[in-house]
């Protein structure tokens, strides 16, 4: 029960991330590399500012344990972190909504199920029936808004879903979910001098609407909700963690109906509930 809750908000998160990136970056509110910037600040400024409440809880409760004291992520996470998140920004320059998410996506499942199975996660029949099922109805979710992408383009999507897939299969061993997304938000900041020295040249585009969405994406989507999905990973097989986020697209394009007026077109509906229907037949079957 608790993998399900804990997944199905961080899968929301995920879509809510998703959902203020286009409205960010595909409306010209900001460039990606000032959105990235303000997306790690503020995710760093918000997970330093619950761990000091959480680790000051629990020393005064006296249930401080040293294991916990010690999980400060890792420089690995950090760097796949700081990768995703840049390249996610720039590709989506390069690439429409579909083809982007298309790329991410299959890059993420080929990274996880590929890990998956070298850690010897053998899938039943079953299985593997209803992982084609979920990638089918993606394709057919994704294909008729998809163009030919950019060479460029497509090679930093493939890149971001392969540091998220990393980013993903690390968090199964992490002993406190919060200390460690915190700790590798806090370490990609070395990077922000970089970022911002290639940002300045484009300071004049950066609005106030798109500060605030960076800013939601940071600490509320990406920090708070790469969490929540710290706590759900090590409940999960890798396989499985990889087939649910097939789900994400789903709840984006569900939040771009309810938020940005997009039209909700039969070959949706027909794409989620196979997916939803394939990924409960992949969760449910454990064998």
């Amino acid at each position: 029960m608790k993998a399900t809750l804990y997944t199905v908000i961080a899968l929301i998160a995920f879509a809510a991330n998703s959902l203020l990136c286009r409205m960010a970056l595909a409306q010209g509110h900001i460039d990606a590399w000032n959105f990235t910037v303000i997306r790690l600040l503020s995710g760093a400024a918000c997970l330093g500012l619950i761990m000091f409440f959480y680790t000051y809880k629990l020393k005064r409760q006296g249930a401080f344990d040293t294991a916990i004291l010690n999980d400060t992520g890792s420089w690995r996470s950090s760097i796949s972190l700081l990768i995703y998140a840049l390249c996610f920004s720039i590709a989506y320059v390069e690439l429409d909504t579909g083809t982007g998410a298309l790329i991410l996506f299959s890059a993420v499942q080929l990274t996880m199920i590929g890990w998956g199975i070298y850690k010897k996660e053998r899938l039943s029949r079953v299985q593997w029936v209803a992982f084609f099922a979920a990638l089918a109805g993606f394709v057919y979710l994704m294909l008729p808004s998809a163009a030919v992408p950019s060479l460029f383009g497509a090679s930093l999507m493939a890149l971001s879903g392969i540091a998220w897939g990393i980013y993903s299969i690390r968090g199964k061993v992490c002993v406190s979910p919060l200390r460690t997304t915190g700790f590798n938000f806090i370490r990609s900041l070395v990077a922000i001098p970089i970022l911002l020295l290639v940002g300045m040249a484009y300071i004049k585009t950066v609005s106030l609407e798109g500060v605030l969405l960076a800013s939601a994406s940071g600490a509320i989507a990406s920090g708070i909700g790469y969490s929540i999905w710290y706590v759900a990973m090590p409940l999960l097989k890798s396989t499985q963690a990889a087939v649910v986020q097939l789900c994400v697209p789903v709840l984006a394009a569900v939040a771009g109906v309810l938020f940005l007026s997009e039209q909700l077109i039969i070959e949706f509906v027909i794409a989620s509930s196979v997916i939803l229907g394939s990924v409960c037949v992949f969760i449910l079957n454990k064998k």
